[in-house]
């Protein structure tokens, strides 16, 4: 009864900030759900249990802000040296919630992605995977996608052994080429990674497309994380100047080229890159 008395005074979800800039693409560390679990006296699985309870909101918070796409890191390459329950425990969790969620997901215009290897899971997780993805392939409100396991550089490292089979000289690899190589192609880079826990790292997430991503860390464990994190790290990054190695219009002591070349010698005087 408490409860329910609770559920029906809760205070209506406020609006979105209304902010400067909003990024095209935000990629989260889903992290704390084992010391969520800890300081609780409960085993670790239950704490990422309970970090999928607040996905369908912070999902819908980031489309009503109008995020088109939305990147989850929900389980690493090395996460496999896990002890074996765990890991049995996580590839379930992920299970249940494509139960659960696809069909609300679907609904609500979402697109579902993956990024990392599907060939290590079981064949029917792989099924329902592909099955999810399938039937959301023609939203277009928000892309989902799921990092699961996922590693930024067995990602650069499938890609480097695919542009060599496939033969291409290497006068031909540019930037654009090797991004069409990577598990992200067709995805935009990030503009936003947010950590969750406290955790000042990458942990081996994005490391090609995060490049000049815009960092956002919150002592928040993810199971806790919610609406008014999500508002606090979208205004901090609406603050943040954005210059990828250039100067913004108001910094310059000269004028810049319209064409962006200055005439500056790329690799220094002598030739030797600075």
């Amino acid at each position: 009864m408490a409860t329910a008395l609770r559920t029906l005074h809760q205070a209506p979800t406020p609006p979105p900030l209304p902010l400067s800039q909003i990024p095209d693409h935000v990629a989260i560390i889903m992290d704390g759900n084992g010391r969520w679990a800890r300081i609780r006296g409960r085993p670790r699985l239950a704490g990422h249990r309970a970090g999928t309870e607040n996905l369908r909101h912070i999902i819908e918070r980031f489309a009503d802000y109008g995020v088109r796409h939305l990147t989850l890191y929900a389980f690493s390459t090395e996460n496999w040296n896990r002890p074996r329950r765990e890991v049995r425990g996580l590839m379930a969790i992920l299970s249940q919630v494509i139960k659960r969620e696809t069909k609300h997901l679907h609904g609500n215009g979402i697109r579902l992605l993956h990024i990392g290897d599907l060939s290590a899971l079981d064949p029917r997780l792989q099924r329902q995977v592909r099955e999810a993805i399938e039937l959301t392939r023609d939203n277009d409100r928000m892309t989902l996608a799921i990092a699961f396991n996922y590693g930024g550089r067995a990602e650069i490292v499938d890609a480097v052994r695919r542009i060599v089979t496939h033969g291409i000289p290497p006068e031909q690899i540019d930037e654009h080429l090797f991004a069409a190589y990577l598990s992200t192609a067709g995805l935009p880079d990030p503009d936003l990674i947010i950590r969750t826990a406290g955790e000042m790292r990458l942990s081996n997430f994005l490391l090609w497309q995060g490049a000049y991503a815009e960092f956002c860390t919150t002592p928040v464990y993810w199971p806790d994380f919610d609406i008014h994190d999500i508002d606090e790290a979208l205004l901090a990054y609406s603050q943040r100047k954005r210059r990828f190695g250039g100067l913004l219009p108001d910094e310059t002591d000269y004028p810049t080229p319209r064409n962006s070349k200055n005439g500056a010698r790329p690799q220094g005087r002598n030739g030797r890159k600075t």
